[in-house]
């Protein structure tokens, strides 16, 4: 059974580098490029409820409209639409400034072919991709949660699951639980951790080998 390829939206002010990103996303079984944009306010003009990708690949610098204010955007008017960040910026700034508005992905420009199409794959299925250095800058600037904590396997599960894309709703269908069992679990972590959100949860699982990136 056939089934329709993910559609791609390139953004970034460089004709020549989206060509190259094209060619390569071509070469990808299953990827196709829908259009491509110079900034972010061409894309906001070309992007229609009909007419969206599943995936935006976005530079950061960019004229008129920049990365942060164009994923701002998309959070608010398309937040189903994931996005994987293609730059040449890899300082602490501006990776935590984009993690922190919940893009799915973060990719150098000059990454090998092997491991965009390994972010490709991974955002698909409704992971994240982050790259060590993006990791690195994360733990750097996460709290420490508390020491000796025992976790059960449970939590350990929902831990697994917080790590997705997917709701609190999602999980407890997932984890055959109530969604008020799960909103238990998730304070019952906060507490036990020192730890104050979901994006936290996420860098104490990775940083405890529960998620792999």
């Amino acid at each position: 059974m056939l089934t329709e390829p993910i559609d791609i939206v390139l953004v970034d002010d460089h004709r020549l580098f989206r060509s190259g990103i094209a060619s390569l996303i071509n070469q990808v079984p299953g990827y196709r490029v829908l259009f491509e944009a110079s900034n972010g306010q061409e894309l906001i003009n070309k992007l229609t409820p009909k007419v969206k990708p599943q995936i935006i690949l976005l530079d950061i610098n960019m004229p008129e409209m920049d990365g942060f204010l164009t994923t701002q955007w998309l959070r608010k008017n398309y937040p189903d639409i994931k996005i994987i960040i293609l730059s040449m910026f890899q300082d602490a700034e501006k990776v935590l400034g984009m993690v922190k508005l919940g893009v799915n992905g973060y990719l150098l420009k000059d990454a090998e072919p092997e491991e965009f199409e390994t972010a490709l794959k991974r955002v698909t299925e409704n992971e994240f991709y982050y790259p060590a250095f993006v990791t690195k800058h994360l733990l750097s600037n996460f709290n420490k949660p508390a020491e000796n904590v025992k976790l059960n396997s449970r939590e350990i599960e929902f831990l697994k699951l917080v790590g997705t894309e997917l709701t609190y709703k999602e999980i407890a269908d997932k984890m055959c639980i109530s969604a008020r069992t799960v909103d238990g679990y998730r304070d019952q972590l906060f507490e036990k951790l020192n730890i104050k959100s979901r994006v936290g949860l996420v860098l104490y699982a990775i940083k405890n080998n529960l998620i792999e990136l």
